[in-house]
């Protein structure tokens, strides 16, 4: 797996963190300021609000995947450890793609090498749960990468998103923003109600495996032609 933090040296992901958690206080600490200066004190809080938001993935994601609570199926793809039989699946966090997405890339290989990391995702973790025969473990996630024929095609069903996961997602709007402009490559307003929530189990994966991995490798074609 490519991932340009994973594959640096505990001293040197302490130091990228360290110099992250520095950034985002002198950045606050700036806001404060300003905020006496004016007397506008609430927007302190709204700063803190969105800058944890921001830096959160950078020590969370890697923290939790140390601790075995995330598991990596490609640099893109990450799920929970399955509970009750059902795996929750995420795509790259913010502190993915700034590590994983080749800045030159145009906005539109931006979003196709999502896609294929997805798909790459999804094959290992079938072939994983192959492996275990555990294919009747149900998978639940949710993305604003895949539209709902491509989620169907490749045998995900979208259901309602429920009420936590949208205040969830609503407190992370400004960290979605940026991830989705890192995707764009421009300025992208995410439309929440464009983000969707989809539902299936492995066995109904097994039955598209073969499509699957056919528009994995066609993906795959098409940005080796554009490098």
């Amino acid at each position: 797996m490519k991932h340009r933090f994973y594959s640096k040296s505990q001293k040197e992901q302490n130091r990228i963190q360290f110099k992250i958690a520095i950034a985002a206080v002198v950045f606050n600490l700036l806001i404060l300021l300003l905020c006496l200066l004016s007397g506008f004190y609430f927007l302190i809080f709204l700063c803190l609000i969105i800058t944890l938001s921001i830096i959160a993935p950078f020590f969370d994601v890697p923290a939790m995947t140390k601790k075995g609570k995330l598991i990596y199926y490609s640099s893109l793809l990450i799920t929970e450890k399955e509970n009750k039989g059902t795996i929750v699946i995420h795509g790259g966090s913010l502190f993915d793609y700034v590590f994983v997405i080749d800045k030159t890339f145009s906005g539109k290989q931006r979003t196709n090498f999502i896609l294929q990391k997805y798909l790459e995702g999804i094959l290992n973790l079938i072939q994983a749960c192959e492996a275990t025969d555990n294919t009747s473990v149900r998978i639940k996630g949710t993305t604003y990468i895949l539209n709902a024929r491509t989620a169907e095609k490749i045998g995900l069903k979208i259901t309602k998103t429920d009420f936590l996961q949208k205040l969830i997602l609503t407190y992370n709007y400004v960290n979605i923003l940026v991830s989705n402009s890192i995707a764009k490559r421009k300025i992208a307003f995410p439309k929440l109600h464009n983000i969707k929530t989809f539902e299936s189990s492995i066995e109904e994966l097994i039955k598209r495996k073969t499509f699957i991995e056919g528009l994995n490798n066609k993906l795959k074609a098409t940005r080796k032609q554009t490098e």
